[in-house]
């Protein structure tokens, strides 16, 4: 069949994981771990039948997990494959047969449903069913990046999603893992810091609007930090936010960093930062036009947003950052 001996490579490399030699390692890891290593294999079977480099199929992937991990009106992804096709798509929109799951069926009826473990079956709840099938479809645009860019844009219709995708797949190429959940406190603990939950305080400079982030109030030019992996989005001034950077995550969560006293040499909109990069000081810029400090005390205003790829709004970082601070915490006593 189609895929059967790229079936037969990928299931001697998935059965190292299960072999008796490593059931001891297996049996040590942590169920994310576990997750992890079980993704990285699907990615990389993906990558040997279609040609598509795995780290473009975790980043589609990723995208989906957290597109549906943000949204009711999908299921939750609670498997290691976050990828939902709607069902008509799969089958064929005019299929009478939902949960069709023969290949030429689907075939005939113009569905995208595709048997991507050589199993006889067209699965929408099969792992490499799923993959393959999305891959297919971008494989019609081409495998390099400038087509798989075009085939991103016709199969989501936003020009944000394809934005988020190519840039978590650029981390995912760059660190060689989908592992890239760590976050850190955004300025170094056990220095002269102090903050509470200001989220959804009434603030009345420049019009009446809410508070969208927690004020850590610290030390002038105190070091300011990359909360986690991501791609630099936006860096400059604003009448609110004085100098301020924003930096896109792999879970389509985008830090915001406002009132900073300026930036870390080099910083450039783009750039992929991981977590501790210096990306400039506590300040008390904002308030007025490029330039303008010294309105309030000097404090770091860090907020968070979420993509739910349709719209973004902003939700509470406190409780994150309260975890956050206490790990790092832990680590330095560790050391």
């Amino acid at each position: 069949m189609r895929y059967s001996h790229f079936l037969i490579t990928f299931i001697l490399c998935f059965s190292v994981v299960f072999s008796s030699s490593t059931w001891v390692e297996a049996s040590a890891m942590t169920p994310e771990e576990y997750k992890v290593k079980l993704r990285m294999s699907l990615y990389e079977y993906v990558e040997t039948v279609t040609t598509i480099p795995w780290y473009f199929i975790a980043a589609i992937d990723q995208y989906e997990h957290s597109v549906r991990n943000a949204r009711r009106d999908l299921p939750d992804s609670d498997g290691p494959v976050g990828v939902h096709i709607d069902p008509k798509i799969w089958s064929g929109m005019l299929n009478p047969n939902l949960n069709d799951e023969n290949p030429a069926s689907i075939q005939f009826w113009g569905g995208l449903g595709t048997d991507g473990n050589s199993d006889g079956k067209a699965s929408i709840k099969s792992n490499e069913d799923l993959l393959i099938t999305l891959s297919n479809y971008l494989l019609r645009y081409g495998n390099d990046e400038s087509n798989f860019r075009i085939g991103l844009w016709n199969y989501y219709k936003r020009d944000k999603a394809v934005g988020i995708i190519m840039g978590n797949a650029r981390l995912f190429k760059q660190f060689g893992t989908v592992d890239l959940s760590k976050k850190v406190f955004p300025v170094p603990v056990r220095t002269h810091y102090t903050y509470r939950g200001t989220w959804g305080v009434a603030r009345g400079w420049g019009g009446r609007r809410t508070h969208e982030g927690t004020d850590i109030f610290a030390d002038y030019g105190l070091p300011v930090r990359s909360t986690c992996y991501g791609i630099i989005e936006m860096k400059g001034w604003n009448k609110y936010g004085g100098w301020r950077v924003g930096i896109r995550d792999i879970n389509n969560t985008y830090h915001y960093f406002a009132h900073l006293s300026g930036f870390a040499k080099g910083l450039q909109t783009g750039q992929t930062v991981e977590p501790g990069t210096l990306i400039g000081g506590v300040g008390s810029t904002g308030y007025g036009p490029p330039g303008t400090s010294g309105k309030f005390p000097p404090h770091l205003h860090y907020g968070l947003y979420k993509d739910n790829g349709l719209t973004e709004w902003s939700f509470d970082p406190y409780p994150l950052l309260r975890v956050w601070e206490r790990n790092d915490l832990r680590a330095r006593k560790t050391r």
